[in-house]
């Protein structure tokens, strides 16, 4: 088949842009028909690259839910896969689901059929399935994705929370200390000046540090900026240094334990996942090196899955690599020695999950007063070392 990117009429008259596997033009123009939409022009496209991209976790949860209740219900794939196709509002997710479907009418699994929108599913979604089409136990997979998807939609949602207040104050706190340093500062600093009176210490300091605003504000804002840039493209290129800088990302302080909670919380729900799943330990490692998503973990993690391919046990490789907690390992022996490892990863998973929950809240806790703290000592600065000056001069006058 070719993909086609294709220009389309809906019902409601409305001009929509996308791409599809066809076999020729005739049938791109009856697979939009299927899908409620009428061909304007189509071209094939010149490559596959991208297609899925823009589907949304939601939609992908939605999938898998109702996907899994209707083959648990006993409705055939293909037939779901229709009624699934007519339901979706994505325009991006019907293509990708009228794809899966004429993928598997070619005679596919579900599995083979994902291969062909990565950008859509991921490595370790087409390798669950996989494994469910081989061992029988596609609805439990399809439950379980529908779960670990539900958990990275909260934990980003409380991810997103907690960033978003210190964003706002931060980028106020910037504003407010940007204008009083190049606007306000600059006008009572004169007038203090003017007085003919010594200035104290601190107010020299304000003035000082006014001064290095006022002539070097542009590369204040300018210079860090292209510093993260620069370091962020040396780092997509460089494997070394983006190692290091995700092992700096880690030794931060507040926000690096949280992020190394939330990466080994992501990789064992992952891992557990697959393992439950009937993937062998050392092919669940490896794919689920991947969802951690920081290279430095991942270096470890690879280690992790090295030395259980070298014989030994998981708990021993777990202790090596010294990436978590004690009582994380604890458990994963337990369970190893107990022959119910997948009961203690689903453990560890709850255990970890707790932990990213508390932490943020904490964190959350932490920073809202802190930096309210940090404006108001901020704002006491300028005024004692502005109106300082003035009272003094004031009560000279009084005398």
């Amino acid at each position: 088949m070719t993909l086609y990117r294709y220009k389309a009429i809906d019902a409601a008259g409305k001009t929509l842009h996308g791409q599809i596997d066809a076999l020729n033009l005739v049938d791109l123009e009856l697979r939009l028909k299927r899908m409620g939409l009428d061909l304007v022009v189509g071209n094939p496209a010149k490559n596959r690259r991208g297609v899925g991209r823009g589907v949304k976790r939601r939609d992908l949860i939605n999938f898998f839910l109702q996907l899994e209740q209707l083959t648990s219900a006993g409705v055939p794939m293909l037939e779901g896969l229709n009624d699934l196709r007519n339901g979706v509002d994505s325009l991006r997710f019907r293509e990708v689901v009228s794809g899966l479907i004429e993928a598997i009418q070619g005679g596919q699994p579900l599995s083979g059929a994902m291969s062909h929108y990565p950008a859509a599913f991921d490595s370790v979604t087409r390798s669950l399935v996989r494994a469910g089409e081989e061992t029988g136990r596609l609805q439990e997979v399809l439950r379980n994705l529908t779960d670990n998807l539900k958990w990275e939609d909260e934990l980003a949602a409380h991810t997103k929370r907690i960033m978003i207040y210190p964003a706002i104050v931060a980028t106020l706190l910037v504003a407010v200390i940007f204008f009083m340093m190049v606007h306000l500062v600059p006008q009572m600093t004169a007038f203090v000046g003017s007085m003919g009176r010594s200035i104290p210490p601190h107010t020299r300091l304000l003035i000082a540090v006014s001064d290095v605003f006022v002539r070097y504000g542009w590369a204040i804002v300018l210079v860090p900026a292209l510093g993260i840039l620069a370091l962020k493209a040396l780092a997509a290129r460089n494997p070394l240094v983006r190692r290091r800088v995700d092992a700096l990302k880690l030794h931060l302080p507040v926000a690096g334990p949280i992020l190394q909670k939330v990466v080994l919380s992501r990789f064992i729900s992952v891992f557990a996942l697959m393992y439950s799943s009937g993937i062998p330990v050392t092919d669940a490692i490896r794919a689920a090196e991947d969802s951690a998503g920081n290279a430095a973990v991942q270096a470890g993690l690879r280690r992790v899955g090295l030395q259980i391919a070298d014989g030994r046990n998981v708990t021993a490789a777990f202790q090596e690599v010294d990436l978590f907690p004690p009582l994380v390992v604890r458990m994963v022996q337990v369970g190893e020695s107990t022959g119910a490892l997948d009961r203690a990863l689903l453990n560890v998973n709850y255990f970890y999950t707790r932990e990213v929950r508390e932490a943020i809240a904490k964190a959350q806790a932490m920073i809202e007063p802190a930096l309210t703290v940090i404006l108001g000592a901020l704002m006491l600065w300028v005024m004692l070392s502005v109106l300082g000056p003035i009272y003094d001069t004031v009560s000279q006058i009084g005398i």
